[in-house]
């Protein structure tokens, strides 16, 4: 077996086939292997690596060049996709080797964060990776939205199709971006396909002549459903400028859903609201994300309160060593192999540091799901250290 990267066009002959026939109906149509053709720009710019064996492709594996928030700071993020075997070259380790060159070369070229949806959660925890919430989908009557129609809200609505208001849009998820842990976005030669395909109609929500809101969506029959995909507000205000659009579809639609962010409380949007929220988690189709830390390097900086532990990194291709970690400061520091008389000390694995910088566990649920060893001493430091935080990932991959 050898690895070797894809050029552009090698990805029609060689890791589109094991992908269509991981992730679509099967066999593919002839015409549907034609639109892969199509989708070649919006790869342009991915790293897709594939085992070969006796010059085949038995298993490939691509990582999108992204950027994620970390509790505030903006990093590099590979997005991992396109894993794929053939079904006789299965459970003979080629997603791992694959997978350890893959991030190997994403971290050499600086990239210290790493997501993914998992076809398989526990697969990918061996790897380090840590569960992240799943959005949820809230569906409901736009009658139901009618007192809104009654409110007397700032700002005006903004209504157009998602090719002609890409720019606004994109100018919007930036700052998302910037803005809100675990935000991530695209590479331009990807996010631009959701321009092109303009099957979309772009709402937003405009106070004070910025945008403060938006919501892509499709209706997908009359009496049918308004289908929606995140619904991304700044305030209140915004969220309500955008749902009282939805409302003026009473006698259009039966229903509308949209996606919203883990820590979201629909129920209590409005009185006598009658909603369905969910977060359906089942692996393969619908599996929530997962994320790691590649570098140690991730946690350099961010905030943190006055907390002070030696982490042990073990296990782990990516992360290794002894590490001091002060929050003093109320930015973290991280001093490498520091003795530290006094301070607890704490083992942990890839996944368990990247469950806290996430934000996702609490220091003791690190320890019940054994991705550590956390002393009673250091629970406390590590909750100073890792405020709980809910990261909302956005992006689909």
């Amino acid at each position: 077996m050898r690895i070797r990267r894809l050029a552009a066009e090698e990805r029609l002959t060689d890791s589109f086939p094991l992908q269509g026939y991981a992730f679509e109906a099967s066999p593919l149509s002839a015409a549907r292997t034609e639109e892969f053709r199509a989708y070649l720009p919006y790869n342009s710019g991915n790293r897709t690596l594939v085992a070969e064996e006796d010059g085949e492709a038995v298993a490939a594996a691509s990582a999108i060049p992204m950027r994620q928030n970390l509790r505030g700071r903006v990093l590099p993020m590979a997005g991992v996709a396109g894993v794929a075997t053939h079904p006789l070259a299965r459970r003979r380790g080629h997603v791992r080797t694959l997978l350890h060159r893959l991030l190997d070369e994403m971290r050499d070229e600086g990239h210290a964060l790493t997501a993914l949806y998992p076809f398989r959660a526990s697969f990918y925890e061996r790897f380090g990776y840590v569960g992240l919430p799943a959005r949820r989908r809230v569906t409901l009557a736009p009658a139901d939205l009618a007192p809104l129609l009654r409110a007397d809200l700032p700002g005006e609505l903004g209504w157009q199709r998602i090719a002609a208001g890409w720019t606004r849009y994109q100018a919007y998820t930036q700052r998302c971006l910037d803005d809100r842990h675990g935000f991530a976005l695209f590479p331009e030669f990807r996010a631009v396909g959701l321009r092109d395909r303009d099957d979309r109609w772009l709402l937003t929500a405009q106070i004070g002549g910025g945008t403060v809101g938006a919501v892509t969506y499709r209706i997908d029959d009359h009496g049918g459903e308004l289908v929606a995909d995140d619904l991304l507000a700044d305030d209140p205000y915004a969220r309500a400028l955008l749902l009282q659009f939805f409302a003026r579809h009473v006698d259009q639609v039966d229903r509308v859903s949209f996606a919203v962010p883990a820590d979201a409380l629909p129920e209590l949007w409005l009185t006598d609201l009658s909603v369905r929220v969910e977060a359906r988690v089942a692996g393969p189709k619908s599996p929530a994300p997962m994320a790691r830390l590649l570098s140690v390097d991730a946690l350099t900086g961010l905030p943190a309160g006055p907390g002070r532990v030696r982490v042990e990194l073990a296990g782990d291709r990516w992360l290794a060593g002894a590490y001091l970690l002060d929050g003093a400061t109320g930015r973290l520091e991280l001093v490498a192999d520091r003795a530290a008389p006094g301070v607890p000390s704490v083992t942990l694995t890839a996944a368990g540091l990247s469950a806290l910088a996430y934000g996702v566990l609490d220091p003791a649920e690190v320890a019940v799901r054994g991705l550590g060893s956390v002393p009673t001493d250091a629970v406390v430091e590590l909750r100073r250290l890792f405020p709980r935080a809910l990261p909302y990932l956005f992006a689909d991959f």
